[in-house]
């Protein structure tokens, strides 16, 4: 999109940990930004800025954009509904400011921009007005199936990404229409998806990965996983394609 700033809004995929993911053009990206701006909450260290922070050129300045809420709700509860859009108008203004004043503005995303990426909310709000560049990220999850060495899907397989947060019944019915699938926002829901994978015939396919491509990272068949909550790091695969040339 083509503004009527000289400012530059540039959406970067840091990809899914391991640094060494980070695309060639999101390191160009870094060392040409005057900001660099990411999200993270409050009282603990951003993970894109962990992921990238090696490619920050000297002198630039650094916009953390804390969340008011910590742990994510079904977006039809209206408090969390009303403090997250506030949220995101007051990052969208800041960066804007940066905009204006002909700043380049360096947004990282985890993953990639626009997969699940907070940094969407940011573009909706600014890219109709000023010229907004998105670099593609590897995202969480085929960095995930890579780690795992677990081929998700071939020839006609139908791949379904679906969110731990949504209702039991409903998982279980997309479980069971997909050839294959990707479960991610697991955390808490970890014991609501393990019911929905079985009541669906998939438990015995689904594997569990924790921090994928991160150091410490894991991966389990989720049916002998323990009952232990998942980190914020956490995936389930479910592969569709077995034992077929």
């Amino acid at each position: 999109m083509t503004g009527t700033s000289s400012g530059r809004l540039i959406g970067v995929g840091v990809g899914p940990g391991d640094p060494e993911l980070l695309t060639l053009k999101a390191v160009r990206a870094l060392g040409a930004a005057d900001v660099v701006a990411y999200f993270a909450k409050l009282g603990n260290g951003s993970h894109a800025r962990a992921i990238a922070h090696a490619h920050f050129r000297t002198g630039i300045e650094e916009m953390p954009l804390f969340y008011p809420v910590t742990t994510e709700m079904p977006k039809d509860e209206a408090p969390y509904r009303t403090a997250i859009t506030a949220f995101y108008d007051a990052s969208a203004a800041s960066v804007a400011a940066h905009l204006d004043a002909g700043r380049t503005v360096a947004v990282l995303s985890e993953g990639d921009p626009l997969f699940y990426g907070s940094y969407m909310h940011l573009h909706v709000r600014l890219a109709d007005r000023y010229p907004t560049q998105v670099i593609a990220g590897v995202t969480g999850m085929s960095g995930c199936w890579s780690q795992a060495g677990a081929p998700i899907a071939q020839g006609d397989d139908v791949l379904s990404v679906l969110p731990g947060t949504l209702p039991e019944a409903e998982l279980a019915r997309r479980l069971g229409e997909a050839d294959a699938a990707v479960i991610m926002k697991v955390g808490r829901n970890l014991p609501k998806i393990r019911r929905a994978l079985e009541a669906s015939g998939r438990l015995d396919r689904a594997l569990y990965v924790e921090r994928g491509t991160m150091t410490g990272s894991l991966c389990e068949r989720l049916a002998t996983r323990g009952e232990a909550p998942a980190p914020y790091f956490a995936i389930v695969l479910v592969p569709g394609w077995r034992e077929r040339a």
